[in-house]
């Protein structure tokens, strides 16, 4: 499973352990990721993401995840989500009309 946002992108970077002689070997700097399910108030359903943290506040200040997707471009989006979008796009059009 790779070290990835899947909502922001936010992956693995990678940098230096410096010693206090100086001696320089390369580590790994893991994004927080979290498993975390997001409700989708149009669709009625809880819907199941990998995380950063970060992602999940924007979520939470945006206003759920179903005013994320709409507000986000769909080249933003990984092919997954770019579905869910449209299913939440859809879902929204049904309930205007009716």
């Amino acid at each position: 499973m790779a070290r990835r946002c899947e909502l922001t992108g936010k992956g693995v970077q990678t940098g230096n352990n410096v010693s206090h002689a100086n001696n320089k070997t390369r580590r790994r700097f893991l994004p927080n990721l979290q498993k975390t399910s997001v409700p989708s108030e149009s669709l009625n359903e809880m819907v199941r993401l990998r995380l950063s943290t970060q992602a999940i506040r924007t979520i939470e200040h945006r206003g759920g995840l179903d005013a994320y997707l709409l507000s986000a471009r769909a080249s933003e989006l990984n092919s997954e989500l770019r579905r869910l979008k449209k299913r939440v796009e859809k879902a929204q059009s049904g309930n205007d009309a009716a």
